[in-house]
């Protein structure tokens, strides 16, 4: 199909629930996109975080193609090895402080936070879950519930009962918070779609640390930085913390959909019937995940993210342009705080070759996955500075007029 009528017939018959942009993405490898007119991309969007290990991961194409010939197809009530495989896998990579040693498959992120939300009432007795502001966790109606964006809730209410948010990185307000009656804390450890903003040592530890003294629990949704997205194959490394359940996606598979929850040994015994889902567990997926995982540790992609994060933060940071308010970041989950709105940057980057994302309406963010080359990293950065030039000029060439 040509590139016009590819747009076209996906406009006439699409939901319309997503703001499109013009160009059909039809092929990628690592960290490159071509469109339907052979224009290539640098992708600094990874799929929302979802390649990691790159687009068309050579061995991840492997294990589904020979999982595909073999069974696509087994449900949880029985038994599968590559499902047996990923679920021992998960365990010994989750974070050793968290002491994990069950694990819930699932779709998506927005299920694996439902879950999560049940089992943290279902091992509690409590019903209320205490969330932050600029939080997101889903749009589904228990994750929306937690997920503190208006324009996203208002529509759709009223909500699951028992929610409460409270800012972002502010142990007080936790403290005032968190009560015999709070069955979880759900939160992340940087909140990606609430402007790319990394919690600090004294909030992380202090509010795990509450919630425990006080019978509650401490989701992590884990979902954007996981699989060594920050620096650390889960965000949680980066802490002296114990949480009781982390709910992790995106990347999980090599871009396809799947989801997890991962349990400590310290959540009680969850009986047949308090949760389950057709598509979890699916052996295809299953096989995408196993190649994913051992993917990123045999190619130390995680140690990787962190070195060249640091190194784009450095770059970005060094930018000398007054539109920038604020660079920060974790590992390449990257963010650009500017003082004007973003959308416009986004699309003068896509018409110079680099795809990149908001996080709220002032804030770039750069998600490559993690298998980026720095020259392309490089590349990037210098469309960055290249398009805020221009910006600057348009409105120094205003205030002249």
């Amino acid at each position: 199909m040509h590139t016009q009528q590819i747009i076209e017939t996906e406009s006439k018959y699409t939901s319309g629930v997503y703001s499109k942009r013009p160009a059909a993405i039809v092929r990628g490898q690592g960290a490159r996109l071509w469109d339907s007119d052979g224009k290539p991309y640098i992708d600094c969007v990874g799929g929302q975080g979802s390649a990691n290990v790159g687009h068309s991961n050579p061995a991840v194409v492997q294990a589904i193609a020979e999982q595909a010939a073999r069974l696509m197809v087994a449900t949880e009530v029985f038994y599968n090895d590559q499902r047996a495989m990923l679920e021992e896998k998960l365990v010994r990579v989750a974070p050793p402080q968290a002491n994990v040693n069950r694990v819930f498959l699932c779709n998506s992120g927005a299920e694996a936070n439902e879950g999560a939300i049940k089992f943290a009432r279902y091992h509690t007795g409590r019903k209320e879950i205490v969330a932050t502001m600029r939080g997101f966790h889903g749009r589904t109606f228990g994750a929306l519930s937690a997920t503190w964006e208006p324009k996203y809730r208002e529509p759709f209410e009223p909500l699951v009962p028992g929610f409460k948010h409270i800012p972002y990185d502010n142990l007080d307000k936790a403290a005032q918070a968190i009560d015999k009656n709070t069955a979880a804390v759900i939160l992340e450890i940087v909140q990606g779609e609430g402007g790319v903003r990394p919690g600090s040592k004294a909030f992380i530890e202090g509010i795990t640390k509450l919630a425990h003294e006080r019978g509650a629990l401490v989701i992590l949704d884990e979902i954007q930085t996981g699989f060594g997205r920050t620096g650390k194959m889960f965000a949680a490394e980066h802490y002296d913390i114990a949480p009781d359940l982390i709910s992790v996606a995106k990347s999980i598979a090599g871009g396809l959909p799947m989801g997890a929850i991962l349990i400590s040994e310290r959540i009680r015994k969850l009986e047949p019937q308090t949760h389950g889902s057709t598509f979890g567990g699916n052996p295809l997926v299953c096989a995408a995940a196993n190649a994913t995982i051992d993917y990123l540790r045999e190619h130390q992609l995680p140690a990787r993210a962190a070195e060249l994060g640091e190194y784009a933060l450095g770059r970005l940071k060094r930018i000398e342009s007054p539109l920038i308010r604020d660079v920060r970041g974790s590992g390449l989950l990257l963010g650009v705080e500017l003082k004007i709105k973003v959308t416009p940057v986004l699309q003068a980057l896509m018409e110079r070759g680099v795809l990149a994302l908001p996080a709220g309406p002032n804030v770039l963010r750069l998600l490559p996955p993690l298998v980026i080359e720095k020259e392309d990293l490089d590349a990037a950065i210098d469309e960055i500075e290249r398009v805020l030039q221009t910006f600057e000029n348009v409105q120094s060439d205003k205030a002249a007029e």
